[in-house]
């Protein structure tokens, strides 16, 4: 297939792309994501230019994540993606579940904050607009969980069970639109769950969990629904090129398969991330503790033996 229009060709089978239109890898989510992993990188530079370390892991699970986003929409998955429902879900579901939470332990927004410098007295820079947007209202009402929920239940079945997933699809600023939504749903969802950076609505470790479970297994239910058609749901992929050789419904039963499956990988995932930042954060309390006790010379415990001294003398 020549995909004149964008100067590159793919060895696709000869089949007509969405409506008469030709497709290729998505220039706006290409240029996204360079410009994200160089931001990126720059932030790390910089900190490490001026003595300072970052983590090695984050850095790896943001490029990680940025590399999937570009894998399901600038190569030719994204091209298949648009005649086969199978592929397509497995964009949606690495865009939304598997990148969001990469990306997230990457922790991009703490390294913007440590790497951008201060603006001059009086004056606001994109460092104090960062912090602006952090402690708005805004990001408040996004990242909580009465909006998160919802939304990321809303994405799957509000948009395919309805004819707002083949408007969509009809038009190429439709189907970048839809991408960007997962993308950012994903983001909002886990975000408050398990991501490194600071936000507003951050509750205890037991609480993140019950809001993960609370939402992860509504994507078993869509798959299931899927599997368990008995005709095709989505006219979008009704009728899939010749060339391909598929069937219909066939490829709607793959479709929720892969609905089902990654529902229960991105969980166990997040699962053992919050497990293990659960851990740190009891390690970090309980080295503040000691340095506290060397600080004043564990006057708590002295005084706890003292309290325990005196009910022995009025006991005797």
């Amino acid at each position: 297939m020549d995909h004149s229009g964008h100067g590159m060709t793919m060895d696709l089978p000869p089949f007509t792309l969405g409506r008469g239109l030709e497709w290729s890898a998505d220039p706006f989510f290409l240029v996204a994501c360079l410009l994200g992993l160089g931001l990126y990188g720059w932030g790390v530079v910089r900190l490490r230019r001026r003595g300072d370390s970052w983590p090695v892991g984050r850095t790896v699970a943001y490029a990680v994540g940025v590399l999937t986003v570009m894998l399901v929409m600038c190569t030719g998955l994204n091209d298949y993606g648009m005649v086969m429902f199978s592929v397509h879900m497995v964009q949606h579901m690495v865009i939304s579940m598997l990148s969001p939470i990469l990306i997230l332990l990457g922790a991009p927004i703490t390294l913007a904050l440590r790497a951008l410098p201060p603006a001059a007295r009086g004056r606001k820079g994109p460092r104090e607009l960062l912090l602006a947007l952090l402690h708005s209202r805004y990001i408040r009402i996004v990242t909580h969980p009465a909006f998160t929920i919802p939304m990321f239940i809303a994405s799957l079945y509000a948009l395919y069970f309805t004819p707002l997933f083949d408007f969509l699809m009809g038009s190429k600023a439709g189907h970048i639109a839809m991408m960007v939504h997962f993308l950012a749903v994903g983001l909002a969802f886990f975000w408050p769950i398990m991501g490194v950076d600071p936000g507003p609505n951050r509750p205890g470790y037991l609480m993140r969990m019950l809001e993960l479970f609370a939402g992860m297994p509504f994507h078993a239910f869509f798959g299931i629904a899927l599997m368990m058609a008995s005709t095709t749901m989505v006219d979008t992929f009704r009728n899939p090129p010749a060339s391909l050789g598929i069937d219909a419904l066939s490829d709607q039963t793959a479709a929720g398969g892969i609905a089902w499956a990654f529902s229960e990988v991105p969980s166990v995932l997040v699962l053992l991330a919050l497990l293990y930042q659960w851990y740190r954060s009891d390690q970090r309390q309980a080295k503040r503790k000691d340095r506290a006790a060397d600080r004043d010379g564990d006057k708590e415990l002295a005084a706890y033996n003292a309290y325990l001294a005196s009910l022995n003398a009025r006991g005797n």
